[in-house]
């Protein structure tokens, strides 16, 4: 009896779920792959083409004599914090004076405890205004971008603090990396309850494509140039 008579083909006998899980792991990998490459090929020439707007923002804000730049803590991709960066918006003693109004002042520790945000918060600067209405304070984002902290598009990114507000959802928002923008952005940014906001993030993670990614990035200057939602 030949040999080969009763043995199994190379790979006939592998679990089909296994294939698959194998296959989906591949895509998985390419899709990163794409979306890596989009974020610093594009974030890289929005650094060149902008440096001008970087530049007279810097002198601008500097003019009280702080710093132009700040990196405040963000949680990333499987949880590792890193500093996002930002034009400063705000004071120099931005904490200090946030503690004294949230000590005196009932509905702003209300509406901080609920939306880690304040609609008239007295700590922004006249520029710092500007500078949030137009989303150019974000500017500096494109950095973290090319450094792999960000990507251009994704899930807004949180605080530590926020976590517990993702409650089982967090694990999506772990999954990838925060975006400059996002569906959050678009979809009426600070007009928008949190758990929209996660829902939204959620949303993205679970249904990303490249396609999509362009789509909001083209409904970004939409939102920047009117100035929709922003405070």
């Amino acid at each position: 009896m030949p040999e080969s008579i009763g043995r199994v083909a190379p790979g006939h006998g592998r679990p089909h779920n296994q294939t698959q899980s194998r296959g989906g792991v591949a895509r998985r990998r390419v899709r990163k792959l794409i979306k890596r490459a989009f974020d610093v090929a594009a974030a890289s020439c929005l650094l060149v083409v902008l440096s001008p707007v970087l530049a007279l923002v810097s002198w601008l804000v500097r003019l009280d004599g702080g710093k132009a730049m700040f990196g405040h803590a963000r949680v990333g991709q499987h949880g590792r914090v890193f500093e996002c960066l930002k034009f400063r918006s705000m004071v120099m003693n931005a904490d200090a004076v946030l503690k004294d109004l949230l000590d005196r002042d009932p509905r702003a520790r209300m509406e901080w405890a609920h939306e880690f945000k304040l609609r008239d918060d007295i700590r922004i600067t006249r520029i710092g205004r500007f500078l949030r209405r137009t989303s150019l304070d974000e500017l500096p984002q494109l950095l973290n971008v090319v450094r792999g902290d960000m990507s251009l598009v994704g899930p807004r990114p949180i605080v530590e603090e926020e976590l517990i507000r993702y409650g089982d959802d967090v694990r999506y928002y772990l999954m990838t990396k925060p975006g400059m923008t996002g569906l959050w952005q678009v979809s009426g940014r600070n007009d928008t309850d949190y758990a929209t906001r996660v829902a939204l993030d959620v949303s993205y993670v679970r249904n990303w494509s490249l396609r999509r990614d362009l789509g909001i990035l083209a409904r970004t200057v939409k939102v920047v140039v009117t100035g929709s939602g922003a405070y």
